[in-house]
């Protein structure tokens, strides 16, 4: 075999729409030939010519490396596949030989086509977990719009549950960039059970580029028995699973997500030397994508505690305006990136009032990050306090779109946000900011119009 120079310059090829090698430099031309392929005919190399067939159809580029037979050895190549007016442009570099043998960095692909085997549908993904790939009759045929998936959070397709230990698999997978197995789930457009299985997948330098997936369907069977001996109707889950669930969090999820996080956030400060730009912007959304998930953590460990019949707040003398300032200084960096400007309570204001502050800086940091995440760039946040009537009330403005009447109590429920479709938290900041003011002698709440912005009141009774 005489392709064994990983220096060579870069092979060019084109396939057609009908998946026809039409042009190919000499090399691809006669790695092509020795498969029994030929100029004019479907390429016969099974790894490229699925990767021409997935960048057609995604209509984007898809880069990968792969690892083609080639007499009695191997080759290694890494192709990248671009669509474009004729058809799919090739460019190959690589083309390193070696026995006929897969390494680790390889063994994804080859367990991901056993997980396709065996699987009613398949999906795969990035390493930020946006969807890259889904089987062509899976939306058609399980009521979703397979197209508007692609490039979206895995999340947008898939509810994940949690398994029989509180745990969430896909979350150990992606921590250790290991297979999962059984992680169950949902789809969001129809409510349908279903149980994921994933492979990770490499790149040519080893790194985590995504998981190939598969889905299975539970709707029939499941191990052999009906879904409604295992699964209860809604009406019959016990009231106290959130409760069961949030106790758990902080094993199953702080600990992994922390080491996400972490390994992201240095991937992305590229501190172990150079990386290319998309990698590394991979990096900064995964972490973001860990720190909502954190916080989503917190929420429900949260909403835990303030659930439950013994929950106590301390009393406490507390300056509400020093712990405004403090919010606000908490999200100077999150209001500096959004082009916000935050105008909170000058040095020499005080408002005593009585209340826990821990709890007290939660609430504020909840509204004050909330009037940041709506308001407008160039936008202005303004954090006023007042005293009334033995009250003490932070009122916390912004410029922001507004909440119109009819909305205005249900933003302070459990898991509801005004537009579900816009990038935020949980939907249960303002119910658990609510439940703490409350549990504290005070209140929040919210005057509103659409258009005009929203002002959230915090209150607390005033400390003579």
């Amino acid at each position: 075999m005489n392709v064994t120079d990983p220096m060579l310059p870069p092979v060019r090829g084109l396939v057609d729409r009908a998946g026809r090698l039409v042009e190919a430099d000499q090399r691809l031309m006669d790695l092509n030939l020795r498969a029994g392929g030929g100029i004019g005919q479907p390429v016969a190399i099974p790894q490229i010519a699925t990767l021409a067939r997935l960048a057609q159809r995604l209509g984007i580029l898809v880069s990968r490396g792969v690892v083609a037979a080639d007499g009695d050895d191997d080759v290694e190549l890494w192709v990248r596949a671009e669509p474009e007016a004729r058809g799919v442009h090739l460019m190959i570099t690589g083309w390193r030989s070696r026995a006929a043998w897969y390494p680790e960095a390889m063994q994804g692909e080859r367990e991901g086509d056993f997980l396709r085997s065996a699987a009613d549908w398949s999906w795969e993904t990035d390493s930020a977990l946006r969807v890259t790939f889904l089987s062509i009759s899976a939306g058609t045929k399980h009521g979703f719009d397979a197209a508007a998936m692609l490039g979206q959070p895995l999340t947008r397709l898939f509810a994940l549950g949690e398994d029989q230990e509180g745990s969430f698999p896909i979350l150990g997978g992606l921590a250790m960039h290991q297979r999962f197995d059984g992680q169950s789930a949902t789809l969001r457009a129809t409510g349908r059970p279903l149980r994921l299985s994933a492979t990770p997948r490499t790149d040519a330098g080893g790194a985590f580029a995504g998981f190939i997936g598969a889905a299975h369907m539970i709707d029939d069977v499941t191990d052999g028995a009906p879904v409604a001996a295992h699964r209860p109707e809604p009406e019959e889950v016990p009231e106290d699973l959130t409760d069961a669930f949030a106790a758990r969090l902080d094993q199953a999820l702080r600990s992994p997500l922390g080491r996400i996080i972490a390994n992201a956030d240095s991937i992305n400060a590229q501190s172990e030397g150079p990386l290319r730009q998309d990698y590394a912007d991979y990096a900064a959304d995964i972490a973001s994508a860990g720190r909502h998930l954190m916080g989503l953590v917190d929420d429900l460990v949260d909403l835990q505690a303030i659930e439950r019949p013994d929950f106590v707040v301390a009393k406490e003398p507390v300056d509400l305006a020093d712990v405004a300032r403090r919010a606000a200084g908490l999200l100077g960096v999150r209001a500096s990136e959004a082009q916000v400007r935050i105008d909170k309570p000058a040095p020499q204001d005080m408002l005593p009032a009585t209340g826990e502050f821990r709890r007290a800086l939660q609430v504020l940091v909840n509204l004050i990050g909330n009037a940041v995440r709506y308001s407008p760039r160039e936008g202005m946040v303004w954090i006023r306090t007042e005293r009334e009537n033995g009250v003490a009330a932070v009122i916390v403005a912004d410029q922001g779109k507004g909440i119109a009447p009819a909305d205005q109590a249900r933003i302070f429920e459990k898991f509801e946000r005004v537009d579900p479709r816009e990038p935020g938290g949980s939907g249960l900041g303002l119910y658990i900011a609510r439940r703490l003011a409350r549990a504290m002698g005070g209140d929040v709440t919210v005057d509103s119009a659409p258009g005009q912005g929203a002002r959230f009141v915090f209150t607390l009774p005033y400390r003579d």
